[in-house]
């Protein structure tokens, strides 16, 4: 695996260089914001991808930018060509703020990415990225532990944030934040149609 390279820029096009290592070009996929800012001379954190068909490079200024894909990518429905999008509108500091403060404007903003993508993101991510890679960024609540589906399951019957947070906080007042899903979801419903 390539994990690192360094090398002089010999071309460049939209989200990708070509970088001269000893000779040899490699091709690397990168967002926007790392090509615009490549100089002659780079170094680039990479990730590859090795598919049955193709092995790719991506790129990055750093091993957060690194990770923060990585992360991305793990998100049901987000492949590299989203995350490299995600990555090419925002900072990792802004991505990882927009994350944990549920910002699904911000998020949604960015090319690709609808609202359901938006909350699918905040869903899988929160709490995670500051948590490892944002080290030394404003601090901001997480939540006590990962949700396995409820908060999903509510969002695609309707509810708002505020309506799943109120039964979530409400699961913990019974004791029932252990319980099992179904059980969850059946006192959830119960009272979010109480109102």
């Amino acid at each position: 695996m390539i994990a690192r390279l360094k090398g002089e820029v010999v071309e460049r096009g939209p989200g990708r260089l070509v970088v001269d290592v000893h000779g040899v070009g490699y091709e690397v996929l990168a967002p926007s914001r790392v090509v615009e800012a490549a100089r002659d001379e780079v170094t680039l954190t990479i990730y590859t991808a090795v598919r049955e068909d193709a092995i790719t490079l991506y790129g990055f200024d750093s091993a957060e930018e690194k990770s923060t894909f990585e992360q991305l990518i793990g998100v049901s429905g987000i492949g590299p060509k989203l995350a490299l999008a995600c990555l090419s509108g925002l900072t990792v500091d802004a991505l990882a703020r927009a994350i944990n403060g549920n910002d699904l404007r911000t998020l949604s903003a960015i090319s690709g990415i609808g609202k359901k993508t938006a909350e699918r993101i905040v869903l899988e991510l929160k709490g995670k990225i500051i948590a490892s890679v944002v080290a030394g960024a404003a601090p901001v609540a997480a939540p006590a532990k990962q949700d396995d589906g409820l908060a999903l399951a509510l969002a695609q019957l309707g509810y708002k944030r505020s309506e799943i947070e109120a039964a979530l906080a409400h699961l913990d007042e019974l004791g029932k934040a252990e319980a099992p899903l179904a059980e969850r979801i059946q006192l959830s419903l119960k009272r979010l149609s109480r109102g």
